[in-house]
């Protein structure tokens, strides 16, 4: 699959914590590590300062502190959750003419995919990755990962863990149960994939609720198998711990896609909101999100990135399917919600 292909096919969580104390002025709400001063260059050269940030663990506890009154402005959400936030009526458009990388990202990270039927653009990707098999080879065999039918085998009890994301977890349930679009799964699909959850659920020594819990988790031992981001991967290399990481089962990995979004009730400065967005998007952040494991969606910024850098991130060209995690229904994400937090429980 060429690199295009895998890019049109196309969360990380932490701990919520309170708003860092910086510019008052612009408040984003994101996932923890995207507040890296390399990100923004060009907002803090301008302004001297960050903005402030207030972190979240998954895109559900966002919505849910935005509905009740949260004061943000900016939000990262990925794909899956556009529809629901946009029918919410909590974000407002972008004006594009104010983004002049705009026309610089890459085209299938903005189409039709994303946006169908919205008409607007409300949402501006930024970074996009793999979600695939992280393992450690001093222990477990190549062939013991060939297939996602290792995360429900007995020999790996206990020394198995996931994200505790409910979108990860159904991509991974899909394509273990033959799944590869879930954009209108069935009934019965929808079943299958929950079955399979909960027959994996007494294999899990954990739900993994960060990049950098996992990375413990996998570096101590006290886990073999991990259904992990790519960032994983170059995180791991460059602390010389066992890592590989199997994006080619049987059945295949996914991908996701996440970005911004103006948050229609935000108290902030617009003209900084649309100053912090061009700095994201700026070419000159995309070598640093690429050492972390992030594609970026600035298509003149990755054309500078060579095949190596991409193995190196995990995000190479691969030849089995993919399911790429697109907006869903409303009723589809709350519906997955509420069985995975059952069957985290055991139910």
């Amino acid at each position: 699959m060429r690199l295009s292909t895998l890019l049109g096919s196309v969360s990380v969580c932490l701990v919520s914590s309170l708003a860092m104390a910086q510019d008052d002025d612009l408040t984003v709400l994101d996932y923890a590590g995207f507040e890296l001063p390399e990100y923004h260059p060009a907002y803090i050269e301008t302004y001297g300062d960050s903005p402030a940030y207030s972190f979240f663990s998954d895109e559900e506890e966002a919505f849910q502190k935005v509905v009740a009154g949260f004061n943000a402005d900016i939000s990262q959400i990925c794909a899956g959750s556009v529809t629901k936030w946009v029918e919410s009526g909590i974000i407002e458009p972008w004006d594009i003419s104010r983004i002049p990388a705009y026309d610089d990202l890459d085209a299938d990270l903005t189409g039709r995919d994303v946006t169908e039927g919205i008409g607007d653009v409300y949402f501006l990707p930024h970074n996009f990755g793999a979600t695939a098999v992280a393992y450690n080879p001093e222990e477990v065999p190549a062939e013991d990962v060939a297939s996602l039918d290792v995360f429900t085998n007995p020999k790996y009890a206990g020394r198995i863990t996931m994200p505790d994301n409910t979108d990860d977890a159904y991509a991974l349930a899909y394509l273990a149960t033959g799944v590869t679009n879930w954009s209108d799964v069935t009934d019965a699909e929808f079943e299958a994939a929950s079955n399979w959850l909960r027959e994996v659920h007494p294999n899990i020594r954990t739900y993994w609720a960060d990049p950098a819990e996992l990375t413990q988790l996998m570096a101590t031992g006290e886990v073999l198998i991990s259904w992990a981001w790519n960032e994983t991967l170059p995180t791991m290399v460059d602390e010389g711990r066992p890592i590989a990481y199997q994006r080619e089962t049987v059945e295949g990995s996914s991908l996701w896609l996440c970005g911004y979004v103006n948050l229609a009730d935000g108290g902030g400065s617009e003209d900084k909101a649309y100053d912090f967005i061009n700095a994201m998007l700026d070419p000159v952040t995309t070598a640093p999100l690429l050492e972390a494991g992030y594609g970026h969606a600035n298509t003149v910024g990755m054309s500078d990135m060579g095949a190596e850098a991409l193995e190196a991130a995990g995000l190479g060209p691969i030849d089995v399917p993919v399911l790429a995690q697109l907006p869903i229904s409303i009723e589809q994400r709350e519906m997955q919600a509420e069985t995975f937090e059952l069957i985290k429980s055991g139910f």
